[in-house]
């Protein structure tokens, strides 16, 4: 049988240099949120035939005048121009050098502008779903194993879930700042929605362990703690894997050949449930032996004194 609490610290040390590494990325970098966020207008054009290639469509608005824009292709017929706030004029001057790169689609184009006040909302929408997710999950938690009071209360699974959630998205979170600094990728409201997910999925995860945590616990003794998490990660490592590698290979798959509109939304979701599973394993339960161990040797010191 695998000991995974004896060798803790060392799971401990590399997620914490891991999420000390992102919290840094995204200090010095800052995450770059999209238009959604910030405001701006998106322009959408088809063509006929094949889309020009994004180099011949950045050099068009480069030459409106429209610096720093981000450009995507959907599909192969479609180009999507995500840029600040612009009017009437400067659109038809984007798209009739758009034109001047093949035939469009007639009454194709498609444009919009979303203000900063609606940016500003969204931001903080999503602030409160953040907020509202985390505490579900933990008052969830703390009432499904509120029946378990030893050797700790329900409430620190509960904790340590959120801990380990924290740092499945810290991490991606610290990828994407870099992302966004050195390729110009942007925070959309589809990785938003992919790291929503990741909470879900994440603490599932947990659950299935502190689960049968809670089975091994009414079968075994309590002062054998460790044992039991140990006993308890062995019995579901094989789950916990083979579940995650199914949905890693279909992420993958997304991320290489899903094109680009959907190709960050997949890495959110494949660094989100890769760390997500490290996080079930190696931190979450783990982390509910330190705790009690840590308890446990004050309460000793107490006696002593």
């Amino acid at each position: 049988m695998l000991s995974f609490t004896k060798h803790r610290k060392t799971f401990y040390i590399f997620s914490i240099v891991l999420t000390i590494a992102a919290i840094a990325s995204m200090v010095v970098f800052g995450l770059k949120f999209g238009i959604e966020f910030t405001g701006g207008s998106v322009l959408e054009v088809g063509y006929k035939q094949q889309a020009p290639a994004l180099d011949d469509v950045r050099k068009v608005v480069v030459a409106a005048g429209l610096e720093g824009a981000t450009i995507q292709v959907a599909g192969d017929q479609r180009v999507i121009i995500k840029t600040k706030p612009i009017d009437e004029a400067k659109k038809n001057e984007v798209i009739q050098g758009l034109q001047g790169l093949g035939e469009l689609v007639a009454g194709s184009e498609s444009f919009q502008v979303i203000g900063p006040v609606i940016g500003q909302e969204l931001k903080d929408k999503t602030k409160v779903v953040v907020f509202l997710s985390l505490l579900s999950i933990l008052i969830y938690i703390a009432i499904s194993f509120r029946k378990i009071s030893r050797p700790v209360k329900s409430y620190v699974y509960g904790f340590t879930g959120i801990v380990a959630l924290c740092h499945d998205i810290i991490i991606p979170l610290g990828v994407f700042a870099w992302l966004g600094h050195y390729l110009g990728v942007e925070i959309t409201i589809p990785i938003i929605t992919a790291l929503l997910t990741v909470f879900g999925y994440s603490i599932n995860d947990s659950v299935v362990v502190f689960d049968r945590i809670r089975e091994n616990l009414f079968k075994g003794k309590a002062e054998n703690f460790s044992g039991i998490v140990d006993q308890s990660l062995n019995q579901t490592l094989g789950r916990s894997i083979n579940t995650s590698f199914t949905v890693l290979l279909v992420l993958a798959a997304i991320l290489f050949f899903g094109g680009n509109t959907l190709r960050y939304f997949a890495l959110a979701l494949f660094l989100g449930v890769g760390f997500g599973t490290y996080s079930s394993i190696f931190i979450a339960s783990l982390l509910v032996v330190t705790i009690f161990e840590s308890r446990q040797s004050r309460g000793l010191s107490r006696n002593k004194t």
